[in-house]
C-alpha cells in the first residue's frame, strides 16, 4: 500500500498517558464522529476528505434529501409532542383548581356565623399577596446556591435535553439551580398558587353570607370546567396526531425523541477529555434509557457496515458523558425495517478510543494509508477522484 502524509497546518501535539494526543495547552485534539466514520472505512479516504475533498456522487446527494425528510418528519413530530406536553399540563393545573374550588364549596356550605366568608376572604388575600411576594423574590435572587443545592449535572453536559420546548423543561432545565430573576418548578408553584388563592379571595369577598359564597365557589368551579374540558380535547387531538406521527416516523409507542439533529440548531456533543464531539440523527429515550440512533440512507446492507458501528459507538459515548449514565445500546437503521442494535460495552468503549487515538496521531504525524485491498469498496468511495491510490 502507499502511505500518503496528510497535509500537516503546523500541528504539534503529544501523547498523553491516556492514549489522547494533547497540544501544548493540554487540550485534546478534535475528532468527529464523521472523522470516525470516514477514518473506519479507509484512512485514505479520510486524509483526503480532511485535505478539503468533498464527498461527490449521486449517493451523497440522495442521502443529504433524505436526511433532511427524515429531521423535517422529527421536527414535526417535535412540535406535536410539545403541544401535547403543555396541554397536559395546563389540564392538570386547571383540573386541580377544580378541585380545590369544589372542596371549598363544600367547606362553605357548611360554615358557621363566627367565620363569615369576608373573613376568611381577608385570610386568603393576605396569603396570596404572601406567596406572590415570596415567588417574587425567589425568582429575583440565585436563593438554591444560597442554601448549596449543587447542579447534579453541569448545566453544559445537558445541552440536548435543554432544547426541548415543553413546559417542564422551560419552568426547570435537568440540572438548573437557579440565579438572578431565573424561575424553576418551586416559583412557578408560588405563582400559580397565588393566583388560585387571590380568586378565592374575590370570590368570597363578593359573597354576603355562606348560601352566597357557596353558590359563587360552585359557579367558578364550573366555569373551570369547561375550560378544562377545552384544554382536554386538545390533549386528546394532541395524542391522535403524535400515535399517528410515531407510525410514520416507526418510532416505537413507549418512545419519545429527546434531540435530532437537523445541522443548523441541534447542540453539538462534546467530551473535550478525549476531543470528541458530534451531533447524532435522533436521541431517543426508551424505558428511561437516553439511545442514540443514527439514520443511513441507501443501499441496505446484510449486516452494519463497520464505518456505520464506529460512527454510532462516538455517539454512544457522547450521550454518556452529556447524561452521566451509560446507555445499553445504539441503534443503526437502514430505512424502515432494517434496525441494527450495537451495544455498548466495555470492548466497545476500548475500540472507540483506540480508533480516536489513531486518528489524533495521523493529525500529528500523517502517513494515512489505505487499509484493504478491494476494488468495490474504492468503486463506491465518494472521494475517488482525488485518490492517487484507488484500485479502481
Amino acid at each position: 500500500m502507499t502511505a500518503v502524509t496528510d497535509q500537516i497546518d503546523g500541528l504539534s501535539a503529544t501523547r498523553s498517558e491516556d492514549g489522547v494526543w494533547r497540544n501544548s495547552e493540554g487540550v485534546a485534539l478534535p475528532v468527529s464522529a464523521s472523522d470516525l466514520e470516514r477514518h473506519e472505512y479507509c484512512p485514505l479516504s479520510w486524509s483526503l476528505s480532511r485535505q478539503g475533498n468533498s464527498g461527490q456522487g449521486e449517493a451523497i446527494v440522495a442521502g443529504i434529501k433524505r436526511h433532511a425528510e427524515i429531521h423535517t418528519q422529527m421536527k414535526d413530530f417535535q412540535a406535536v409532542q410539545t403541544q401535547m406536553r403543555r396541554s397536559v399540563t395546563i389540564w392538570t393545573w386547571w383540573f386541580s383548581v377544580i378541585i380545590a374550588l369544589s372542596i371549598d364549596a363544600v367547606a362553605f356550605n357548611y360554615i358557621d356565623d363566627v367565620v363569615t366568608p369576608l373573613y376568611m376572604a381577608r385570610y386568603l388575600a393576605l396569603w396570596s399577596v404572601t406567596t406572590l411576594i415570596a415567588g417574587l423574590v425567589a425568582i429575583s435572587v440565585p436563593w438554591r446556591s444560597w442554601i448549596g443545592i449543587n447542579e447534579t449535572v453541569p448545566r453544559q453536559k445537558t445541552k440536548f435535553l435543554e432544547e426541548r420546548d415543553d413546559l417542564q423543561q422551560f419552568w426547570e432545565p435537568k440540572g438548573f439551580i437557579g440565579g438572578w430573576f431565573e424561575a424553576g418548578r418551586v416559583e412557578a408553584s408560588l405563582l400559580f398558587g397565588s393566583i388560585v388563592l387571590g380568586l378565592h379571595a374575590i370570590a368570597l369577598a363578593a359573597a354576603d353570607n355562606r348560601d352566597q359564597a357557596t353558590f359563587i365557589l360552585f359557579i367558578t368551579a364550573m366555569t373551570w370546567t369547561l375550560a378544562a374540558s377545552w384544554q382536554l380535547q386538545r390533549v386528546l387531538l394532541s395524542d391522535t396526531a403524535l400515535q399517528s406521527m410515531k407510525k410514520d416516523i416507526d418510532l416505537e409507542q413507549d418512545s419519545e425523541i429527546a434531540y435530532s439533529d437537523n445541522d443548523v440548531d441541534s447542540n453539538l456533543l462534546i467530551d473535550e477529555k478525549l476531543g470528541l464531539r458530534g451531533r447524532p440523527d435522533q436521541i431517543v429515550i426508551v424505558d428511561g434509557e437516553f439511545i442514540p440512533v443514527e439514520q443511513k440512507t441507501g443501499k441496505v446492507p446484510k449486516n452494519p457496515h463497520s464505518s456505520h458501528r464506529m460512527q454510532l459507538l462516538a455517539y454512544l459515548h457522547l450521550v454518556e458523558k452529556s447524561t452521566n449514565k451509560s446507555s445499553p445500546y445504539g441503534v443503526l437503521r437502514y430505512g424502515s425495517e432494517n434496525l441494527h442494535q450495537i451495544p455498548w460495552t466495555v470492548n466497545a468503549k476500548k475500540e472507540l478510543h483506540e480508533a480516536v487515538s489513531e486518528i489524533q496521531r495521523l493529525m500529528v504525524k500523517g502517513g494515512a494509508e489505505r487499509n484493504h485491498e478491494r476494488p468495490g469498496k474504492c468503486r463506491n468511495c465518494s472521494r475517488r477522484y482525488a485518490c492517487n491510490d484507488s484500485l479502481v
